[in-house]
Formats: C-alpha cells, structure tokens, sequence
C-alpha cells in the first residue's frame, strides 16, 4: 500500500474519521518537514502528535511511556541504545524517528533508467518523463523523493474546490499568504498510495495529473499526454520495505515474551 492506508483520511480512536489525508511513511525521512502543513520539523518531533492526538490513539505521552517501561525487554533495549537509558518520551520519538528513516524505497525503474540501463523504461514511460519535464510539472516535484522538499500553493492558475476546511501553512504561521500552501507530496510510489491530495478527492493517478496540469499550470493534457504521464509516475515504485521485527530474548525472570508487534 505504499505506506499508506488508501483512505480519503484515516480511521482513529472510536472510529473517528481524520480532518485530512495521511501522507505515506515511505521516504519520509526526504521530507522538508512533516504533516501536510509541515508543523512538525522532523521525524521525531512528528512521531510524538499522534500518540496523544484524541482524534488519532486517544492516548497520552505518559501512558505511553508507562506501557512500555512496563515491558522489561523495552527497558533493556533502552538501557543499551541510548546514553541516560531512559524510556521518556524524548527517546522514544527518537527511536520511532531511526526507525522511519529506514522505510525508504530504492532501485525504482526510473532509478535504474538514471543510472544508464536504457532498457528499464519503455518508449511510453520515457515520452511521459518528457513531457512532465517540458510540462513544469519538475517545478515543484524534484529532488530525490520528486517532492517533499518545498511549501506550494494549491490552486494557482484556478482554484481548487474543496469541501476540506484545511488551511495549510497558515494554520502553523497564522499568514493569510500561506493560505492553502501545503508540502509538495513526494510521487515516490505514488501508484500505489491513492487516493490524492490532502482531502483524498482525486481516486486516480489520471484524475490526479488532470487536476494538477490544470490548476498549477494551466495546461489540458489530451489522453494520450495523460496516459503517457502516468505511466511514466508508475516508473517511481520502488523497492518496498521487508523486513519482521526479531523474537526478543527473555526477560530478566526468564519468561519467554513476544515482541509486542509480532503478536
């Protein structure tokens, strides 16, 4: 799933519907700052919102911190990694942080194409690069995630019709210019975490790059453009993770435990 839940906005505490499209985990780590509004600056001052957020767990960075002082191989493992040993909140956002930065997706085929294997795009694919190139599309989805790296308005040549309340960067700098400025996705696998945009309205890549060729360039891609376009963003699938978490060693009273997340 790309690192995503393929929802319009995610399902939390209670079955609470989410005010805004959650971005992939995937790559993450490439992003300017994080959340769509980019309040967050880094991973690790990111991975603290949702844990008390009570539209998302519900619960509190104290609770947090005791549940897993309450596992004696977390108090290990914390002891081990990190230079006061202690399970706080600052550690654990730390370690959540390390973890993220591990969840990146190389050797897509436009990598290898980049490389020099001429074979690894079709004749479509490479005539889609082109045209997303001469279309300006490059503008705002450079760099090694193909965005993530900048705050753009979204609406620029037309305005964009939402019935989200989102108000991007303006909801962190309180400018009326930031209005609906919001960080450029990464389109690193993105055939895989549809739906788009911050309020998850467009369900396809197609509809997708119909809406930004229009709205941010002002530009009608006939079919065959959109076609070609969209093959081409297939190309940016990378390498998934792969991994499972280890069966952790005994605790100190030698009772065999699980880890947590294995269950």
């Amino acid at each position: 799933m790309g690192g995503s839940d393929n929802l319009k906005t995610s399902i939390g505490h209670n079955w609470q519907k989410g005010p805004i499209n959650s971005p992939t985990v995937l790559n993450a780590t490439l992003n300017i700052a994080q959340f769509w509004d980019g309040r967050a600056k880094d991973l690790k001052e990111q991975a603290g919102g949702p844990i008390a957020n009570p539209g998302e767990m519900a619960f509190t960075h104290e609770l947090a911190v005791d549940v897993l002082k309450s596992i004696p191989q977390y108090t290990s493992e914390f002891r081990q990694v990190f230079p006061n040993g202690k399970v706080d909140m600052a550690n654990i956002t730390q370690a959540i942080a390390a973890f993220e930065e591990t969840l990146v997706t190389p050797n897509a085929r436009f990598d290898k194409w980049l490389k020099g294997d001429r074979k690894a795009l079709t004749a479509q694919e490479v005539r889609g690069y082109q045209t997303f190139k001469n279309a300006g599309c490059v503008a705002c989805h450079n760099g090694p995630a193909v965005g993530g790296n900048s705050f753009q308005k979204f609406g620029i040549v037309e305005a964009y019709k939402t019935a989200s309340t989102a108000q991007g960067r303006m909801a962190v700098t309180g400018k009326d210019a930031d209005r609906f400025n919001f960080k450029v996705p990464t389109l690193r696998n993105v055939e895989l975490t549809y739906p788009y945009f911050h309020d998850g309205e467009a369900a396809t890549l197609h509809q997708a790059v119909d809406t930004m060729a229009r709205l941010q360039l002002g530009r009608t891609f006939s079919d065959g453009e959109l076609n070609d376009v969209v093959a081409f963003l297939k190309t940016l699938t990378g390498e998934q993770p792969n991994f499972k978490l280890p069966i952790l060693p005994p605790s100190s009273d030698s009772t065999p435990r699980p880890h947590p997340f294995n269950d």
